[in-house]
């Protein structure tokens, strides 16, 4: 028999830890003098009261540590039902949308995604765009390290949390999982205020710039303003490229630097691959921009780096439509979106280790035509890839790919065009917030696919986010039973 106390008990507290935080943007309405306050207010109430109760009523002793079962469970916990609270404030207050919208937004915030519905966000409250922010912010591992320091707290697994996010790749750094949610959690916070400091000094207003902040250093997108990055000066979209790669790098390799290990982080095969990648990408898109669309060498390359650093990192800043780089810059930029950063960092997509596992074993499987008799097997890094990681990877490839196809389709049956319905699952799935197509050009937004599609988009950017078998292990009987 399942016990799911545990899981009750600790989502109750990160509940209770989200709804203490809409205090933030309900004091900045009252300081702004705006009515928006009471939406915030009420949330905040409902949110806390119910995690405080789920909590109390769940707690007992928790020494036994986590179950497989119970990790998998927590983590879809987290990722499916947060929104639904955290988009209260948008139905209660400004700007009043329904329960689809309402989710959709908030699941785009804490996935990172950066789909938006809202239109005209300048002419929002602060507190709804500032709160969006946070969303992204929190996202962006945030509500992973909150997890992570609860449960070496209560001496709970909490590696394995960790381990059903996706971080295959932090090692034995540290001999504690609480150590090393705090050292990340500091790394995060240290370059969020970096970040801000930077966006302060190239002209940004502080509210911008710490809005721009930590959506930049989440990958999530999540901007103040309708024209996203477009009317900031050339210095701060310069900082937006630096600090949105340094973001799609594993975090737990920038913890090793503060401890002045400085060899793990340039030998990190991924770090090698994911620069080395996107200099190729964004060589062969400043040939082909200069040769077709001629415009200022330097406006060119900034135009060129920014908005492919925010496509291949999954942030979706954008300065530029990227339809008017011909067919060659759409295709490129749809590769570079499959790809990804790096696991272990904030972006999402199918991710630099998994590309990289993917080509170890093409190789491997060549290598053995030639030399059939031989013992060859498939290594990243120097490390040998254990089956159990093999058939990982091609189930998750396989579920990526699955995914994209049939929901494009099912997005383009409701109406939309197929071009806009592809790029609108890619930029989800991905959780790129990319938006390209048709139906994104008018307002820039997400706005005029229907519900039905709103819903296939958030499907598409849970399973991205959570990560496919995190979530389709859920619907298998064996899972349940032993």
């Amino acid at each position: 028999m399942s016990d799911f106390r545990p899981v009750l008990h600790l989502f109750g507290l990160i509940l209770a830890a989200l709804g203490v935080s809409m205090a933030v943007p309900t004091a900045l309405d009252i300081l702004d003098g705006a009515a928006n306050w009471h939406s915030f207010l009420e949330a905040a109430i409902e949110t806390t009261l119910t995690g405080v109760l789920l909590a109390l009523a769940t707690q007992g002793d928790r020494s036994d540590g986590l179950t497989t079962r119970q990790a998998y469970l927590l983590t879809a916990a987290i990722w499916l039902l947060l929104p639904l609270f955290a988009g209260l404030p948008f139905i209660d207050g400004a700007p009043y949308v329904s329960l689809t919208d309402a989710y959709f937004e908030a699941a785009s915030g804490i996935t990172t995604t950066g789909y938006t519905v809202f239109e005209h966000l300048d002419k929002l409250p602060r507190s709804v765009v500032l709160w969006r922010g946070m969303l992204n912010w929190f996202g962006g591992l945030g509500i992973a390290f909150v997890a992570m320091i609860f449960l070496p707290v209560l001496r709970i697994g909490g590696m394995r949390y960790f381990q059903t996010e996706g971080f295959d790749t932090l090692g034995k750094v540290m001999p504690r999982a609480g150590d090393i949610a705090r050292s990340l959690l500091w790394v995060y916070l240290s370059l969020t205020a970096a970040c801000a400091l930077s966006y302060g000094a190239t002209g940004m207003n502080a509210f911008d710039a710490i809005c721009y902040a930590m959506a930049t250093i989440a990958t999530g997108g999540f901007g103040t303003h309708d024209s996203s990055f477009a009317n900031f000066s050339p210095s701060a979209q310069y900082a937006g490229i630096l600090f949105m790669l340094a973001s799609a790098l594993p975090f737990i390799r920038y913890v090793q630097l503060g401890n002045g290990q400085m060899r793990p982080f340039w030998s990190d095969p991924q770090i090698r691959a994911f620069l080395r990648w996107f200099a190729i990408a964004l060589s062969a898109l400043l040939v082909w921009r200069y040769t077709h669309a001629p415009d200022t060498p330097e406006a060119t390359f900034r135009s060129a780096a920014f908005n492919l650093s925010s496509i291949m990192t999954g942030t979706g800043f954008g300065t530029a439509n990227v339809t008017d780089w011909g067919s060659f810059g759409v295709v490129l930029s749809y590769w570079v979106g499959l790809i990804g950063g790096c696991t272990g960092s904030s972006s999402g997509a199918l991710s630099v280790f998994r590309w990289q596992a993917l080509g170890a074993v093409i190789r491997t499987a060549v290598r053995r035509l030639h030399a059939p008799h031989r013992v060859i097997l498939p290594r990243l890094g120097g490390k040998l890839l254990e089956d159990d990681v093999l058939s990982s990877l091609i189930l998750y490839f396989t579920g990526y790919i699955l995914a994209l196809g049939v929901i494009s389709v099912g997005i383009s049956m409701t109406g939309a065009d197929f071009v806009s319905a592809l790029f609108a699952t890619w930029g989800a799935l991905g959780n790129i917030g990319y938006g390209i197509g048709p139906m994104v050009a008018r307002t820039g937004t997400m706005a005029d696919f229907s519900d039905v599609a709103t819903w296939l988009m958030t499907l598409a950017m849970l399973l991205g986010r959570i990560g496919m078998l995190a979530i389709l292990v859920l619907f298998l009987p064996r899972f349940w039973r032993g």
